[in-house]
């Protein structure tokens, strides 16, 4: 085991429990940040140097983008949720199974999806209402993004595989390289060869290819005892459909989630150019706000599945109390925060002439802002129930929040106008919430608490 130390592993059954969930949070939390900074650096630099246009093209391109990799993030998170019970459970020959089962499958899944995506380029553009204006920009944008699809899997796979070993610090070693190859690229290819919004799209993409075929070395060769041997390269029914199960109710999760994002981008796109810009540095605004919640769900995650492997029911309990009080707390001082400073938040991104985006901007964030504990506690409930096996309820979850979200948007914008879509946000957040607390409250038999 002492290769396995080397590459930092942490047993999270044992010592104190909020310093514990804090110091593994931590790295996925700074992580998380170095890779909005992905999305920042194109953001300012098309929004400051390409003007409103492609600034809309980029904003509307960000959703797409995450809800095609929400599904492969979703499945290589529910695989990380295997490895952390199996790690808990001592149980490496099944580990390494593991990895060898989710690994084949997902990187197959993953090459499909990027020849899909080069296919029907077109036909998503369409289904999204982008505008004529905006067309031209979003396609060449987005054709290069997709050249980034696998390189995604690759990174999130194995920064997923280190985690569910306790290993949160060498993803964000390999993120943080890669967020400042991205500015400094992003900078290069759009400022120093002036080669528009597709040399934005190509920053981005390599910096990604730098994150995940680097993390992917680094864990072939410092973890030897992850590594599948030619025995655990088998294929048995129990074992797959376990892998499988996890997998695809993360990935369903995930996408939906993002799916229902995707709908509400489509919304707010037949609202104009200016809605499109305000709404593209509004979501970034929103997904720096509450990004650390939504990490600190992630490692929540990880520290009740390595727990509930391990048989510490005790421990799954106290995290949980211990997590809504760190989340509440920290959720309700950024919502304080952003509700205050949403003008000069909005400026970062928007020049101070632009008052009409501006002004709706400013709109959208006060309206969040003031309700980021209701997505904070939500991504706590995600978290519990993978970690103690009952994937599933996160779906449910996830499809009352985006579902409420979706319906309230597209039945009341027509007679109230964007304001509506913002205001059905924080309602789907309160109503997942609340079925959150009655599923926990109510666990199944199985479920020994």
């Amino acid at each position: 085991m002492q290769k396995q130390r080397q590459a930092r592993t942490q047993d999270l059954t044992a010592g104190p429990i909020t310093s514990t969930m804090l110091r593994f949070a931590g790295p996925m939390i700074l992580g998380n940040l170095l890779q909005q900074c992905y999305n920042l650096a194109d953001t300012l630099i098309v929004g400051r140097f390409l003007g409103p246009d492609a600034l809309a093209a980029a904003g509307s391109a960000y959703t797409l983008m995450t809800f095609l990799n929400s599904v492969l993030i979703g499945l290589c998170m529910g695989s990380g949720t295997v490895f952390s019970l199996h790690f808990g459970s001592k149980d490496l020959k099944n580990l390494r199974n593991s990895v060898f089962l989710s690994f084949t499958g997902i990187g197959a899944l993953a090459v499909v999806m990027q020849g899909a995506a080069f296919l029907a380029l077109d036909a998503i553009l369409r289904l999204l209402q982008v505008p004529a204006s905006v067309y031209p920009l979003m396609r060449d944008y987005v054709q290069v993004i997709f050249f980034g699809i696998v390189f995604v899997f690759l990174y999130n796979y194995f920064a997923f595989l280190l985690r569910a070993v306790g290993d949160s610090f060498t993803p964000l070693c390999f993120l943080g390289a890669a967020a400042v190859g991205n500015i400094a690229l992003d900078l290069f290819f759009v400022v120093g060869l002036e080669a528009g919004i597709a040399g934005a799209a190509w920053a981005t993409v390599l910096a990604q290819a730098l994150s995940g075929v680097g993390l992917g070395i680094f864990a072939w060769l410092r973890c030897p005892t992850l590594r599948p041997r030619r025995a655990d390269c088998t294929v048995t029914a129990p074992a797959a459909r376990r892998v499988a199960w996890f997998s695809a109710a993360a990935c369903v999760q995930q996408s939906v989630m993002n799916f229902g994002i995707l709908m509400v981008q489509g919304l707010v796109n037949s609202f104009g150019s200016a809605v499109m810009a305000a709404f593209a540095a509004g979501v970034k605004i929103d997904s720096f706000a509450y990004m650390p919640a939504q990490e600190f769900g992630n490692a929540f995650s990880l520290f009740i599945s390595q727990n509930h492997g391990a048989g510490r029911q005790d421990r799954v309990r106290r995290g949980t109390r211990s997590a809504v009080i760190v989340t509440a707390v920290f959720c309700a001082a950024v919502s304080l925060f952003v509700f205050e400073a949403a003008p000069l938040l909005m400026q970062i991104f928007i020049a101070p002439d632009q008052t009409a985006i501006l002004s709706i901007g400013v709109g959208y964030l006060r309206v969040e802002g003031a309700f980021y504990c209701g997505i904070g506690l939500l991504f706590l409930w995600y978290g519990y129930f993978r970690g103690v096996g009952r994937p599933e309820m996160s779906l449910v979850l996830t499809v009352i929040s985006l579902g409420t979200r979706v319906a309230l948007a597209y039945a009341a914008a027509p007679g109230f106008g964007v304001t509506a879509i913002w205001w059905a946000v924080p309602i789907g957040w309160g109503l997942a919430d609340l079925a959150g607390w009655w599923a926990y409250r109510r666990p199944r038999r199985s479920e020994n608490r």
